[in-house]
């Protein structure tokens, strides 16, 4: 994902480079590190370390510019080469006797090198008007009924992810997203690290449990990479802003904007459930029918009755975000526990269908 990692260090953008650190700075060099090749001034591709060697102010100095090209081992994305390079940045310099760090920075598209400066990103976004999604669902936790304005809205979110599920993506995209969901900070293992080791319901022999059976999905899913699809990636009701009726914009696209439909159906339809359990106790009422009008708008937009059997791990992943002490902690206890035994019973293999849910949650 992102753009292209196809540029081409040429020795006069190394040379401008140079110049802007040293005035009088001219290029000797510019050869790979690590292989046999021929020294002098060439074009080279991205991805390999390099040695300039250059004079300025009557001596004759070198550097290595690195470089990284994308790799199956979670550099694909440009994002993550950028965060590789800059971390070298900051800990270069504390190990002793280790290189040291002269500067990180960004190839523009044309070729040129870009310093990028200390201190914290940020990025700066358009603004659009509207009202969390979540709003509606604390609205409605306590109501018996649907009102016909907010079925909808459920249906027209259900629409949006079929649309959005139609496009595909890459193998290596799927796969990156299968291991993420567990492996990454944010992911399964992330979320039990973040509940208290002294839990009463979260206990540790539990969330250990948890962790062994999602283990196992990952091959169940691992193979399945005909299922790579444009996802969003954090698909929950505080990432959904509506203006009028159904007009809707969304927000936070993450983590790569790839992988497994279910992750974007999981992600908002536990929070239903969720804000249910949590107002009334049980999975009833305005919430139980948005539930049941989402799953069956999104089955009648998508061609992907296949789903049903690849949710559990993500429904895993969505439940201990909801039951977790530190995201919502006035959760009683009770409603945690239902929700660890929902997600206990999808890993241990209990077939998923909407119209099932109360036989998971009992």
């Amino acid at each position: 994902m992102g753009r292209s990692a196809t540029v081409r260090v040429e020795p006069a953008r190394v040379l401008a480079w140079l110049r802007t650190r040293h005035p009088d700075a001219d290029l000797v060099a510019l050869r790979p590190l690590g292989a046999d090749a021929q020294a002098g001034l060439k074009d080279y591709g991205y991805g390999r370390p390099l040695r300039v060697t250059f004079t300025a102010a009557g001596r004759t100095h070198d550097l290595v510019l690195r470089t990284m090209a994308p790799d199956p081992f979670g550099h694909h994305r440009r994002a993550d080469r950028v965060a590789d390079l800059v971390l070298c940045h900051d800990t270069f310099g504390a190990i002793p006797r280790h290189i040291r760090p002269a500067e990180v920075g960004a190839f523009t598209p044309d070729g040129d090198l870009r310093p990028l400066p200390d201190g914290e990103p940020y990025l700066i976004t358009e603004f659009v008007e509207g009202r969390l999604y979540a709003d509606d669902l604390h609205r409605l936790a306590a109501a018996d009924e649907a009102p016909v304005p907010d079925l909808a809205r459920a249906e027209a979110l259900a629409r949006y992810l079929a649309d959005l599920h139609r496009a595909p993506a890459r193998p290596v995209d799927y796969v990156r997203a299968v291991r993420d969901l567990l492996g990454s900070g944010e992911g399964i293992f992330g979320l039990c690290d973040s509940y208290p080791a002294d839990h009463p319901v979260a206990t540790p022999a539990r969330l250990r449990a948890i962790e062994h059976r999602a283990l196992d999905w990952r091959w169940r899913l691992r193979p399945l990479v005909h299922r790579a699809r444009r996802t969003h990636g954090d698909f929950h009701p505080f990432n959904l802003l509506f203006r009028a009726g159904t007009d809707l914009s969304v927000l936070d696209c993450s983590r790569g904007a790839a992988g497994d439909p279910a992750d974007d159906l999981t992600c908002l339809s536990i929070n239903y459930l969720f804000f249910a359990l949590v107002e009334r106790g049980a999975f009833e009422g305005a919430l139980r029918a948005l539930w049941d009008r989402f799953w069956g708008a999104w089955a009648d937009a998508a061609d992907d009755a296949a789903l049903y059997e690849v949710v559990a791990p993500y429904f895993a992943w969505r439940g201990l975000v909801v039951a977790s002490p530190v995201w919502y902690p006035r959760v009683d206890d009770a409603t945690r526990d239902r929700l660890l035994r929902f997600v206990e019973r999808l890993l241990e293999g209990d077939p998923f269908h909407p119209r099932r849910v109360d036989d998971l949650l009992a």
